[in-house]
């Protein structure tokens, strides 16, 4: 039987929507957070979007002995809603065991709050796709690739508000 997995992660970060929307979107911005990887495609609903890995990704992966291909994930954007809400279909495609698990969906909310705030909301259904799920809830250890979600919104969050990234520190 398979169970359906619903993982909700949410920041407050201290930007506008905008700047969080452009962080998410824009490779200038993707590049300097998180994984590293970059937007390909431009957003449009119903397109296949790919996210590239980086040298620094696969220079990594090298050193922890696994080939890292040059995308990271792919998908199909569902609903794009500038800068409100993003909707892609998502599946980590470096990853030959999540691979197989196929797609999943990830919806990015971003609303603004009271005081020069936003609070950004990350769901990713990810029924029947176990293995994505343990990458993405961020058990494991950030610096071997295993900080997931938690991992990525914080240091988005860093980056925004002090214009550097945790790992810059």
């Amino acid at each position: 039987m398979t169970s359906t997995t619903t993982q909700v992660h949410r920041v407050y970060i201290k930007a506008k929507p905008q700047a969080i929307w452009d962080a998410i979107t824009q490779p200038e911005w993707t590049r300097r957070y998180g994984y590293g990887g970059s937007f390909e495609e431009e957003l449009r609903t119903g397109k296949p979007y790919r996210i590239l890995t980086t040298d620094e990704m696969k220079k990594s992966g090298a050193e922890m002995g696994f080939e890292v291909p040059d995308v990271a994930v792919d998908g199909e954007v569902v609903e794009v809603d500038p800068p409100r809400k993003l909707v892609l279909t998502w599946r980590m495609a470096m990853d030959p065991t999540a691979a197989a698990e196929g797609f999943t969906k990830l919806t990015y909310e971003i609303d603004e709050v009271a005081g020069g705030y936003a609070k950004l909301t990350v769901i990713h259904d990810l029924e029947g796709a176990p293995s994505v799920a343990a990458m993405t809830a961020g058990d494991g250890q950030a610096d071997q690739g295993g900080g997931g979600w938690p991992w990525i919104l914080s240091d988005l969050k860093s980056l925004l508000e002090t214009g550097e990234p945790l790992a810059a520190g």
